[in-house]
């Protein structure tokens, strides 16, 4: 057994099912290792598309993804997709070949160049330490919730396996149930990490991990007495979920209902309390005028796993100048960096919300056993009849051969099944389909705005869509977008999947024409003339469907009754009139 082959098998025991990448030489051996020790190998058309299917696969799926790629310019055409991923602290092992003569033509300095973005790296120094450095990276991915980068050096690749090393290898293939706990035991003492079980996607149901959920941090009992004081005193609680409180549905609802708090989330944590009467849907930009207020009403905002970032806040708008603000994460760095807080609790989000609710269940009858808090019946009706995106009045834009983005996403969310998984773009479109279109739970939004590149969005889609097979995958993209990664139409054909692609159309990059255009600057670098996107569909082996006016949306409707054994592209021409006001408050953050 060689290196390459010794990543691969490792990577296998230590539970990786799947990989994405473009092989070239340098990448071929330790991914045919891989697919040789049963990880899934999905084949993109470009690095860029590969990272980001991986980055969706780890956000939906809960585990490490791998992404393979060549030396060099696999690696620089990947960089988008690394980059969102780092930013969004998905565990993601990037396994990156690397030269050693300083003549080659694909010499550049991978270790500098990830760290830039924002990526841990890793190298596999030698045959001898393959097994600990392998093991090491995949670690640093898993526990550290990070982007790893791990250096596969070509001589080393090529390198025999000792007898010590090629018998860990083998201890790891033979570790059963076990392998995950032997793993960890490697890592050097001083590091303390625990090694929890696989987490599962967040559809409602309690986690896979939630035995193995790390404990609030040791020094934070204090800090956990004071959340906890604040939550009896409070009168009008709203818990803000992100993506770090996947899988702590049951636990703040729990918390929520001895409080009367209302539950709202970030973006990316869409659909997390779906289905709850005091669910307020997304907080920040993509907020409803109703969710707006009653946020900005609120007296304590507890923000659970959540950044609290300028588009969660609306450049911290959106919270009332005399509220107390409270964030729990299991990141010491994460507390404060995106504004003050009155308290940090460190700690991982269903424990925190477990000891908080234990300590009110502790101190009996006072104010925190089920009060009223924001709750009163009044809040309840007028959730029930205004909080929803589509029961806010607009009017109508359409006409002259075009759909007004809003009723064409209302036509959408009643036709799709409920049990879909949405992957949005970047770009001037997206509070359509982030607004109007629902998500049965917090598993089924895969929103990948870190880094707010276009063009992402049906790699996103992908990746989603291979996590969670169970779910109809739905990609929401911009022409833009949509053009830049039309390569991987082809990548969703070969595999099969029975997605459905939502263009939204305006024949522009839109964002810019709504910044510049009012200041009338020229626009004729950003317009372009009609594509046929459609078309370019059938090409590339899809069902198509253009849709300009909403009775258009029969040919949807047609293909959702199956069979369903092509993608199906849905070209809409949309009214290109309407600025989003949820980009106006990105170009603030400039």
């Amino acid at each position: 057994m060689n290196v390459a082959e010794a990543v691969g098998a490792v990577l296998a025991s230590l539970g990786v099912r799947t990989a994405f990448g473009v092989v070239g030489s340098g990448n071929f051996h330790v991914t045919n290792s891989l697919v040789r020790h049963g990880v899934r190998y999905v084949a993109a058309r470009h690095e860029g598309g590969a990272a980001t299917m991986a980055d969706a696969y780890a956000r939906m799926s809960g585990t490490v993804a791998v992404l393979t790629v060549h030396q060099g310019p696999g690696l620089t055409n990947a960089l988008t997709g690394v980059t969102e991923a780092a930013k969004s602290r998905t565990p993601l092992l990037v396994l990156a070949p690397e030269v050693s003569s300083p003549r080659s033509n694909f010499r550049i300095d991978q270790a500098a160049l990830a760290s830039a973005v924002g990526a841990h790296v890793a190298r596999v120094a030698s045959a001898e330490t393959v097994v600990d450095d392998t093991v090491m990276a995949f670690l640093a991915a898993l526990l550290g919730r990070r982007t790893v980068l791990l250096r596969l050096p070509l001589d080393v690749q090529d390198e025999e396996l000792p007898d010590e090393a090629a018998r860990a290898v083998q201890e790891l293939q033979a570790g059963g149930g076990g392998v995950r706990q032997a793993a960890a035991s490697r890592v050097p003492a001083p590091w303390g990490l625990t090694f929890p079980s696989e987490p599962v996607a967040d559809d409602g149901a309690e986690s896979a991990d939630a035995a193995g959920a790390a404990a609030p941090d040791e020094d934070t009992p204090d800090a956990i007495a004071r959340l906890a004081g604040l939550l009896e005193t409070a009168r009008r609680p709203v818990f803000v979920a992100g993506r770090g409180a996947r899988g702590a549905r049951r636990e703040l609802e729990t918390l929520g209902e001895r409080v009367g708090a209302l539950f709202a989330t970030s973006a990316v944590a869409k659909g997390h309390f779906h289905g709850s009467p005091w669910d307020l849907d997304v907080m920040g930009g993509f907020a409803s005028p109703l969710a707006a207020e009653l946020v900005g009403g609120a007296d304590l905002v507890v923000a659970w796993g959540c950044s609290l970032t300028m588009w969660t806040t609306r450049h911290g708008r959106l919270i009332g100048p005399d509220a107390t603000v409270v964030q729990v994460d299991i990141d010491a760095d994460a507390i404060g960096v995106n504004r003050p807080v009155d308290l940090g609790v460190i700690g991982d989000v269903r424990a925190t919300a477990r000891a908080v609710t234990g300590l009110l269940g502790v101190r009996g009858d006072g104010p925190g056993d089920g009060r009223e808090g924001y709750r009163s019946e009044q809040v309840a009706d007028r959730i029930a009849r205004e909080v929803r995106w589509r029961d806010v009045p607009y009017a109508d834009t359409g006409g002259d051969g075009r759909i007004d983005p809003r009723t064409l996403t209302i036509g959408l969310d009643d036709l799709l099944p409920a049990d879909r998984v949405v992957a949005v773009d970047s770009g001037n479109f997206m509070g359509y389909p982030s607004m109007f279109l629902s998500v049965p739970d917090g598993g089924a939004f895969c929103f990948t705005q870190a880094f707010q590149s276009i063009g992402l969005g049906l790699a996103t889609a992908i990746g989603a869509a291979i996590a969670r097979p169970d779910r109809l995958p739905v990609a929401a993209l911009g022409d833009g977008g949509a053009l830049m990664g039309i390569a991987e139409l082809e990548t969703v054909v070969r595999l099969g999947l029975p997605m459905v692609v939502v263009v939204y159309d305006d024949d522009a990059y839109g964002a810019e024409v709504h910044h510049f255009g009012p200041d009338g600057f020229p626009l004729d670098n950003v317009t372009f003339p009609p594509a046929d996107l459609a078309e370019i569909a059938r090409g590339f082996g899809c069902a198509a469907v253009s849709v300009r006016r909403e009775e258009d949306l029969a040919g949807v409707a047609e293909w959702l009754k199956g069979p369903r054994d092509r993608p199906l592209l849905v070209h809409a021409k949309v009214t290109p009139g309407l600025p989003a006001w949820w980009l106006e408050e990105a170009f603030r953050g400039h």
